[in-house]
């Protein structure tokens, strides 16, 4: 049976520091979506009605049978369009649908990553990749990637504006011309965006020591010691002209930017898949890093996932547990494991 386990307005006291009966209950509805009624209560402090639906990721969704569906559509290379005329949505709709999934999964990797129980040493790989948004000539973007590198547990990715660079013909300075007036001068963000990436491994590696794995860039060992001050570090380079093969160093970043390539269709070179804001590559990643590190296994021969590799959470998780429980509360949010009950919160967890 559900018991709530705090009032969800967040400015009443019962939803910091609940008393064990601070509800009463108040009926049931019946949603045409569901087949059991859902059991619905008011809280004794503040007044307010809520029910079991409001600690939902999938709270006032009009199909929410759809959610998981969409989500591994696009964890399968398949665009919004085709996403929308295979769900039988409006692309509006899909598009909606797709923005509320990224940020209760991004809620729901920044709630459960730091729970990891990781070695003295930890070691982690990091790599950028470059794709575009819009149009390939003028407007490329970066995306720094962090891994845990035995378990390919994706740690962090965003991505960033960059300079266009390369050979410059007549024709593309023109075009690069015409874009800075459109949209004025493209500013070079990728060093912001690594540090931030590298910030979110220290934070993941709770202060242990760390061997840091990498290529030959020059801004590395700089912005490496800036986000791991303090602490014991290890920076380890590669060059990047070698062999991308499973003798390379880094065949395990490489092979993780091979896979992100393959199932999210904004990344394919080329393809007219391709984001054309940067924002929506964000919400992507979140969407993609989640399913590639709490569903899929580490390779097709494994049962474990990453985060089960990682001890980050006790068994492989559903894709419809991914989008069970909403996690925008941070810590006092509902464990995505957690049953019907829902006596166990991302805190108690860790």
């Amino acid at each position: 049976m559900f018991r709530p386990p705090r009032c969800p307005n967040v400015r009443c006291s019962e939803h910091r520091s609940p008393r064990p009966r601070f509800f009463r209950h108040h009926g049931y509805y019946h949603p045409k979506c569901r087949p059991h009624p859902v059991p619905r209560f008011r809280c004794r402090s503040c007044g307010r009605g809520f029910s079991r639906q409001t600690f939902r990721a999938d709270y006032r969704d009009h199909r929410p049978d759809l959610n998981v569906r969409l989500l591994e559509l696009l964890c399968s290379g398949v665009g919004l369009r085709q996403s929308s005329r295979l769900l039988g949505l409006t692309l509006r709709c899909t598009e909606i649908k797709f923005r509320k999934l990224a940020r209760q999964l991004r809620h729901l990797h920044l709630n459960l990553y730091r729970q990891a129980r990781l070695p003295q040493r930890v070691r982690l790989q990091f790599d950028e990749l470059e794709t575009y948004e819009t149009r390939r000539n003028t407007r490329p973007l970066t995306l720094p990637i962090l891994i845990q590198t035995d378990t390919r547990f994706m740690v962090w990715a965003e991505s960033a504006t960059i300079r266009p660079s390369g050979r410059m013909s007549d024709a593309r300075r023109r075009a690069i011309a015409e874009d800075e007036r459109r949209y004025g001068p493209r500013v070079d963000r990728s060093r912001a965006s690594i540090l931030r990436t590298l910030r979110r491994g220290a934070a993941f590696t709770k202060g242990m020591g760390v061997r840091l794995e990498t290529d030959e860039k020059k801004a590395y060992p700089r912005l490496a010691r800036r986000a791991f001050r303090g602490r014991s570090l290890r920076h380890l380079k590669s060059s990047s002209k070698l062999p991308r093969d499973v003798h390379n160093p880094l065949f395990p970043i490489n092979h993780t930017e091979a896979m992100a390539r393959d199932l999210m269709g904004r990344l394919r070179r080329e393809s007219w898949l391709v984001s054309k804001k940067r924002e929506c590559l964000d919400l992507h990643l979140q969407v993609y890093m989640a399913y590639r590190n709490y569903v899929r296994p580490r390779f097709n021969r494994d049962w474990l996932t990453p985060a089960q590799l990682l001890g980050v959470v006790q068994r492989r998780m559903r894709a419809t547990q991914l989008l069970g429980w909403r996690q925008d509360w941070g810590a006092r949010s509902i464990h995505p494991l957690a049953g019907r009950s829902a006596r166990r919160t991302v805190r108690r967890a860790a």
